[in-house]
């Protein structure tokens, strides 16, 4: 049979791929021989950006950039593994979209440490339990994660890496009636991003905060008439039915993850610098801080502010500009702003992905 004949080809180019495979795994082992000799990071974002570029570059098909990426991030994955066993702390418990997000970076074959808050994720980094963390940053419909931002002025932690992470919520409970439904459990932000459905489909019912959409799962799953907002996954982990998808109000919901550490992320064709500053308590303060960066055409993709909590009416900005802190434009363009500014901060220099 015409099948079978085309089954053995596949057999035989399975064997051959997983020839390549351990090929590859052995100059990995090289590799990170080298590395422990130096005490080189494991994780490097810039030749993750790199492999990718050029494998999607070469691709002719028919598997599309994304297949090759998912196929890749696994092997890259595994190699981790084989240099270093390698820890990432996330935003907890199992199945959360921070960890969601991990896993899209990091793949199968890392270590992953739940952690209750975003101030236990710093922790686990800075006193090196884990190598790196996830945090989630901003939403495309909710706006900033202020508790990242607030961070961030009292660590000393680098940004090197960004994931973003295409978001579906989801109507999950035991039963299978929503109508049922008396109390229904997510994170604030969920709730916020599913306002116009709630309203429309269960405006009686008692929506209740919880920690995180996995958490929320977990509670969903002891109660016989309560519901959740969450991901497939939670629904499959916590053996909940799915009796609505994608109930937010946007289609396009989309979180930012940034990954921190404590190595700097070497220049790539294209990166993106993060950096905090406060202004001195004068008219035309702010404006003049971003005078450098029309002066040098450096691009400006976000700006938010926080309150310093050192002196009412004292805010931090936090700033995304185009472009590493190596770059000569952007370090004379950092330069002038420090000699304004009343404090700056490098947050980080790292490769920029692409939006979903």
């Amino acid at each position: 049979m015409e099948i079978s004949r085309l089954r053995k080809k596949v057999d035989s180019i399975d064997s051959h791929v997983l020839r390549l495979l351990n090929e590859r795994a052995k100059v990995i082992l090289g590799i990170g021989k080298l590395k422990a000799r130096t005490k080189g990071s494991i994780y490097v974002p810039e030749r993750e950006k790199e492999v990718y570029r050029k494998l999607i570059a070469k691709n002719a098909g028919p598997l599309s950039p994304f297949a090759l990426k998912a196929i890749f991030r696994e092997i890259m994955s595994s190699s981790f593994s084989l240099e270093r066993p390698l820890g990432i702390a996330y935003l907890g418990p199992a199945y959360t979209f921070t960890h969601m997000a991990g896993m899209k970076k990091f793949g199968a074959s890392v270590t992953y440490r739940a952690c209750a808050t975003i101030t236990d994720i710093y922790s686990e980094v800075e006193n090196d339990r884990a190598d790196y963390g996830v945090v989630p940053i901003e939403n495309s419909i909710e706006g900033a994660v202020n508790h990242t931002l607030d961070m961030f002025a009292d660590s000393d932690l680098k940004i090197c890496s960004e994931i973003y992470l295409e978001v579906t919520h989801n109507l999950l409970s035991k039963g299978s009636d929503k109508s049922k439904i008396r109390k229904l459990y997510s994170k604030a932000e969920v709730f916020g991003q599913c306002r116009l459905w709630l309203e429309s489909n269960l405006p009686k019912v008692e929506l209740v905060e919880v920690s995180s959409t996995a958490k929320a799962a977990e509670i969903a799953a002891k109660e016989k008439c309560g519901g959740c907002i969450a991901s497939e996954l939670a629904a499959e982990k916590y053996g909940l039915r799915i009796l609505d998808r994608a109930i937010q109000d946007n289609a396009h919901n989309v979180t930012r993850f940034l990954v921190i550490g404590k190595h700097d992320a070497a220049p790539t064709k294209e990166d993106k610098t993060s950096i905090m500053f406060s202004v001195k308590d004068r008219a035309g303060a702010l404006h003049d801080m971003l005078v450098p960066f029309k002066k040098y055409k450096i691009n400006m993709t976000k700006i938010e502010s926080r309150p310093s909590k050192v002196r009412a009416w004292e805010y931090y900005f936090f700033v995304d500009i185009e472009g590493h802190n190596k770059n000569p434009k952007i370090k004379k363009a950092l330069d002038e702003l420090g000699r304004s500014a009343s404090f700056v901060k490098i947050l980080g220099s790292y490769p920029a992905e692409e939006s979903c």
